[in-house]
């Protein structure tokens, strides 16, 4: 029986300018490529028989699998390179075509957020390799492979994980794009800004994750009220004079920000964001909100179906997957 599962890995992610005006570790490709490598270990481990990888610039995937000894077969898909979120949402796309359910990534919560608006039915293991993450995690990769390889096995109960919360936004327009993490209106911003967000422009904050644990936007919700993952929530943050506090919007980073109100949202209730302004979805300024329009945003939980890594081993385990009862 063909066990497939593809490896995604974003060139680009923990290389932004971001990093130059924080204190956040640069991601080398030597890096990734090991972290490739550790995956790779995890998925034979497993009992995978094809890990799927795609074409980049910097051959970061082909090149740690090279030389690889490996029982599952190992194979290159290629698609055009844009060198933006397209390349990742490709990715997905020749990987659902190459029969894989189950992927592993490599990246930050945009790299994820283009994977959720590109394979919303895919079983997602998500390793951090950006500037900012909430939704993908510190994982060992090799353990991180394991649990993906059993995954596409079909061995993990979806008790073991959950869908992710998905922000989903439509324009007045018409336009409409996803989210995973934050929608943030800023004043006085430009769409394609890639600088941090200078604290005082921030207006209103859409949290799907509001951690005191996490970088960036999330802390400033989650140092008043704290939003997990497994939350039917969300928490809105209307910014102004009130609850003043420095919070980490970047790694090594404090700014001070003062929130007037949180409050929390239901799944499925639709929050208007008025211009003008630019919209942000985790820390991507994509959308200009001119004077008199908005977008509306609503948390679902849609997204990419996510294990518990730590669950998941622990089930393995009892159930003798790992180590089989004689």
């Amino acid at each position: 029986m063909s066990v497939p599962v593809g490896i995604c890995v974003n060139p680009y992610s923990g290389r932004d300018v971001r990093r130059l005006a924080a204190r956040a570790t640069n991601m080398t490709h030597e890096a990734k490529r090991d972290i490739v490598a550790r995956i790779a270990s995890g998925l034979n481990a497993a009992g995978v028989t094809d890990i799927f990888i795609t074409k980049e610039p910097f051959r970061i995937a082909s090149m740690a699998l090279e030389y690889m000894a490996l029982d599952a077969r190992v194979h290159l898909l290629e698609h055009d390179i844009a060198n933006d979120a397209r390349d990742t949402e490709r990715a997905l796309a020749a990987f659902r075509a190459a029969g894989c359910t189950a992927v592993v990534s490599l990246g930050g919560d945009g790299t994820n957020r283009a994977i959720a608006r590109a394979a919303p039915d895919i079983d997602l293991v998500p390793i951090s390799t950006g500037t900012n993450n909430v939704f993908p995690r510190l994982l060992e990769p090799t353990v991180a492979g394991l649990v993906a390889g059993h995954l596409a096995r079909g061995h993990l109960p979806r008790t073991l994980g959950a869908h992710a919360k998905v922000l989903h936004v439509r324009r007045a327009d018409g336009v409409v794009d996803v989210g995973l993490i934050d929608a943030v209106l800023l004043a006085d911003d430009h769409v394609g800004n890639l600088l941090p967000f200078d604290a005082k422009r921030i207006r209103r904050i859409l949290l799907t994750r509001a951690e005191p644990d996490a970088i960036g936007m999330s802390p400033i919700g989650g140092f008043i009220d704290v939003v997990e993952a497994a939350d039917d929530c969300g928490l809105l943050v209307e910014m102004g004079a009130g609850r003043t506090f420095d919070a980490p919007l970047s790694p090594g980073l404090f700014k001070r920000v003062s929130v007037a109100s949180v409050r929390r949202v239901p799944l499925d209730v639709p929050v208007l964001f008025q211009g003008p302004g630019v919209l942000a979805l985790d820390g991507d300024r994509d959308h200009k909100l001119v004077v008199g329009a908005g977008a509306s945003v609503t948390i679902r939980r849609d997204g990419p179906w996510v294990p518990d890594v730590p669950a998941a081993m622990r089930h393995l385990v009892a159930t003798g997957m790992i180590a089989p009862i004689p």
